[in-house]
């Protein structure tokens, strides 16, 4: 019998706040309007690589 190991899930940088900024950025978790639609059809990979930019937003960093 094969062990399958469930990965779980990353969570979501929503913090309930949401309002757009400039560049269709949301103020609140960092994310864009397309990312913030698309999350839940996002596997973990792209989920991940989605809070890999958050951080780069919330560093002042153009992305």
């Amino acid at each position: 019998m094969i062990d399958v190991v469930e990965e779980k899930p990353v969570p979501s940088p929503c913090v309930s706040v949401c309002a757009l900024g400039d560049g269709d950025i949301c103020i609140a978790c960092h994310r864009s309007g397309k990312e913030i639609s698309q999350w839940g059809r996002m596997n973990n990979e792209e989920k991940r690589a989605v809070w890999a930019l958050i951080r780069r937003r919330e560093q002042g960093e153009a992305v």
